[in-house]
């Protein structure tokens, strides 16, 4: 399905029935990234995967920024008429998900992110040398995205006021101090490493987050 909101248009997966949760993939995927994960949690809910701007199937745009995808899914919630949903964002869907509680703070009931930074100083280096080395090569504008944003100070997630969970991978490519901070930052946070998981592996194509959601979400 497609929705034009916020001056694009997002395509969009609906499955389940339930109150509504909004689910948020990463940099350069979709939301075919959730294929596992849709199936246990439509059980519960009514499931929103979206292709943020400019990804997958959503119309194609010139630059990236977070506060805009953060825009994009206020946006969305107000054109389908969703009250109080639950949102998911993996890395930049992660970011996003922050940022729409610290823009939209009536919005969101709860958020959970997984594999998210506040600042670029946030990833690992060698990550990091690996990012600047490919953009200088192709100019890619996801590219600068990671290298540019966010810049969300930390005592602004003090007024994140929802509950939040935070997860992450104990071989992510954010560091573990990073998440740690994120988590001890905001008033209502719980944290989840997953031992022995990278970044995305426990993420992508896996059900391996639908306990830990369904719990909290519930």
């Amino acid at each position: 399905m497609e929705i034009c909101v916020n001056h694009t248009t997002l395509f969009y997966e609906k499955a389940g029935e339930g109150k509504p949760l909004i689910l948020l993939h990463g940099n350069g995927e979709t939301h075919e990234i959730f294929s596992a994960l849709i199936p246990p949690l439509a059980e519960r809910f009514t499931v929103y995967a979206v292709d943020t701007r400019g990804h997958g199937q959503s119309a194609p745009v010139s630059e990236y920024h977070y506060e805009d995808m953060a825009a994009d899914i206020a946006a969305f919630c107000a054109a389908l008429g969703l009250q109080s949903p639950a949102v998911y964002g993996f890395s930049d869907g992660g970011i996003a998900a922050l940022l729409l509680s610290l823009r939209f703070p009536h919005l969101p009931a709860r958020i959970a992110v997984s594999g998210a930074n506040l600042d670029p100083r946030g990833l690992k280096r060698d990550f990091l040398r690996a990012v600047k080395k490919e953009f200088a090569k192709t100019q890619a504008p996801l590219l600068r995205l990671i290298l540019e944003e966010p810049h969300i100070p930390v005592r602004e997630l003090k007024k994140i006021a929802v509950p939040v969970l935070v997860t992450a991978g104990e071989r992510d490519i954010v560091r573990n101090a990073h998440t740690r901070k994120i988590a001890a930052a905001l008033p209502h946070a719980a944290l989840r490493c997953f031992r022995g998981e990278t970044h995305d592996s426990y993420v992508v194509h896996s059900a391996l987050l639908a306990p830990e959601l369904l719990s909290f979400f519930a």
